[in-house]
């Protein structure tokens, strides 16, 4: 029979136990509508309209989300997220962490049974190791914590205009068997919070005229998510 560790997850050291909040732009529909808040508006339904016509349905899909003014979140497929070099890249650092730090503790856990034992009041632990082939298989629990992540144009057009940087977390179970084989189950978690930062910029465009379309009521920032299952 193997034994579950219970102690702290592999993995968490560098990672952020919450995602992100929203950035502070001011409230939904707190400030007065002006008339170039409404061509802002017309120039953001015309960009979603071209990004379709050039196949980028990722990113029209996000910018129209953000011009029906809901608030509501939007689910992404995260398999595909995770298809794409960079993220595949920053999991397979994340499982290949865990795996080290999973067989680290089993091989430094691992004693032969019976060689903790009482000598009158005097309490001793027994230096004998067990045999590699010998050893208890063990589980560990492993979290990343929320990382972010930063997808650029030269990886993928459409995934860099719908979400730039997003945040992800692994979590899962690492299992080491008694040969000190590992493997892997964890679940790719995704967050962004999608919306438009004031006094931030991209390519030389600022981005306060579009932030001011969820501050007018014209438009509303939402939360996107995401999740994927993997083995390793």
């Amino acid at each position: 029979m193997g034994q579950t560790d219970l102690s702290r997850p592999l993995g968490r050291d560098g990672g952020w136990a919450e995602a992100e909040p929203p950035c502070r732009n001011a409230a939904f529909a707190e400030l007065p509508v002006r008339p170039y808040d409404l061509l802002t508006l017309g120039a953001c339904r015309a960009l979603a309209a071209l990004w379709s016509l050039l196949r980028l349905r990722r990113a029209a899909g996000m910018l129209r989300h953000y011009l029906r003014a809901t608030g509501g979140n939007r689910r992404i497929d995260a398999e595909e997220l995770l298809a794409l070099p960079p993220v595949r890249a920053a999991v397979e650092e994340q499982l290949a962490r865990w795996r080290a730090e999973a067989l680290a503790r089993w091989s430094g856990d691992g004693r032969w049974p019976g060689s903790e034992h009482r000598l009158g009041n005097e309490h001793r632990s027994g230096d004998e190791r067990w045999p590699a082939g010998e050893r208890t298989p063990a589980a560990y629990p492993a979290d990343s914590g929320w990382r972010d992540l930063l997808i650029t144009r030269r990886v993928h057009p459409d995934w860099w205009l719908a979400l730039r940087c997003v945040e992800f977390r692994l979590t899962g179970t690492v299992r080491v068997d008694a040969g000190g084989e590992t493997a892997v189950d964890y679940r790719f978690a995704v967050h962004k919070a999608w919306n438009f930062d004031r006094g931030r910029s991209e390519l030389g465009v600022p981005f306060a005229p579009f932030a001011r379309l969820h501050e007018t009521g014209l438009a509303r920032e939402f939360t996107v998510t995401g999740e994927a299952f993997g083995h390793g």
